[in-house]
């Protein structure tokens, strides 16, 4: 049986030695590359061609919606099993809305990890437990109708951040305002940057303002 061929995503050394020796005694899996940053996940999965990449979120520079939106664009056959130990809402629903196939936190227990990547390899899609009852109690509670938001590709804090560029804020202000770091709101904006396909703080201004932000 030819092995499920996995690339590894995810910024900790210690978790991707954890899942490389995990699916080495699978079996039925093959470890092909490992990346530390989106950029590295997304070049990685156009050179090796992985059948299944395990993506972590929250990575250096590019993160991993972004990169999982560019793969899932350029390789739609590659399926995405988000690993991730961020339960909230934005962060499940941007995964799922760029192409994610399955999404399960880093304290499941070994057999549903392996269980995860042989139902996305197979077309399946899959959730943690946890994970699939937020689903459903979100998809069964009533909710009244709401207006589309612009730029439905951005999280909400995404949206807020670009909210305030458009304002004129800098990206200090920004940090203070929202009470996070610097190279925080640097790498949401890089990210606001590439979603909206603009090249600098200008366009995304027009942009937003176009769409009524700010």
């Amino acid at each position: 049986m030819t092995p499920v061929r996995i690339l590894i995503a995810d910024d900790h050394p210690l978790v991707r030695s954890g899942l490389r020796a995990l699916f080495l005694t699978a079996g039925d899996m093959e470890v092909v590359g490992e990346a530390a940053t989106g950029e590295a996940a997304v070049t990685l999965a156009a050179s090796l061609q992985p059948d299944v990449i395990v993506m972590d979120l929250r990575m250096p520079g590019m993160n991993g919606i972004e990169a999982t939106r560019r793969i899932v664009q350029a390789h739609p056959q590659m399926r995405i099993l988000v690993v991730t130990l961020f339960e909230d809402d934005d962060s499940v629903f941007a995964a799922l809305r760029v192409g994610a196939r399955g999404y399960i936190l880093k304290d499941a227990s070994e057999d549903e990890v392996l269980r995860a990547i042989r139902a996305v390899s197979s077309g399946d899609a899959i959730f943690s437990a946890t994970i699939a009852q937020r689903l459903l109690d979100y998809f069964a509670s009533p909710r009244p109708a709401q207006a589309v938001l612009p730029f439905p590709d951005l999280t909400d804090r995404e949206r807020e951040i670009l909210t305030l560029i458009a304002q004129g804020r800098r990206n200090a202000e920004i940090a203070q305002s929202l009470v996070i770091s610097m190279k925080t709101v640097r790498n949401y904006i890089s990210s606001i940057f590439s979603k909206l396909q603009v090249a600098d703080r200008a366009q995304a201004i027009i942009r937003a303002r176009e769409a009524g932000l700010g």
